[in-house]
């Protein structure tokens, strides 16, 4: 391909993700509720399009569609590994609204036994998941925070969580 098309089909790229971008990631965030794995789904989405570029039809529905239909797959793909990956119990996250009906003693006992389990864990893996869900940080922007590569970050924060729910399970946390 010559270089003058790559250029053209860059261009383009960023048109669309201007355009496209900021109501992808809201209906990535929307269905899979977590702000790190919207992001990653709307990359994948432009990264799969880049790729596919030449298969894309006007004639058969505009780049609005297309990129929607592309992304509607990279949201199952995600939820589907997401589903097989060992997850923070979501007993153990505490909610920023409290429920009327939750005694705040449990609540107190909770937040102290995942305290307690977090500090059982080692400094990197405390610290991805302190960024991720606490704080609620993409993982691009704690990679780059921590000077490492985002990769790096996701692997970190899958096998912090099989810790902390190893010690939860080992402080005999009882959990729904």
């Amino acid at each position: 391909m010559p270089r003058s098309a790559t250029l053209d089909q860059d261009e383009g790229l960023r048109t669309a993700y201007r355009a496209h971008g900021p109501e992808l990631y809201g209906l990535a965030v929307r269905t899979l509720g977590d702000r790190g794995l919207a992001e990653e789904a709307v990359q994948e989405t432009f990264l799969r399009a880049w790729h596919a570029a030449d298969r894309f039809d006007p004639a058969l529905g505009s780049l609005r569609t297309w990129l929607f239909a592309i992304a509607r797959n990279v949201v199952i793909d995600i939820g589907r590994a997401r589903a097989v990956r060992p997850r923070l119990a979501d007993a153990a996250v505490v909610e920023d609204r409290p429920d009327e009906e939750e005694d705040p003693y449990e609540r107190a006992l909770l937040a102290w036994e995942v305290e307690e389990a977090l500090r059982r864990l080692g400094d990197a893996h405390r610290e991805v998941l302190v960024e991720t869900y606490y704080r609620c940080r993409p993982y691009a922007e704690v990679a780059a925070a921590l000077g490492v590569p985002e990769g790096t970050v996701k692997s970190r924060v899958y096998y912090a969580l099989r810790a902390l729910r190893n010690a939860l399970e080992e402080m005999g946390f009882d959990g729904p």
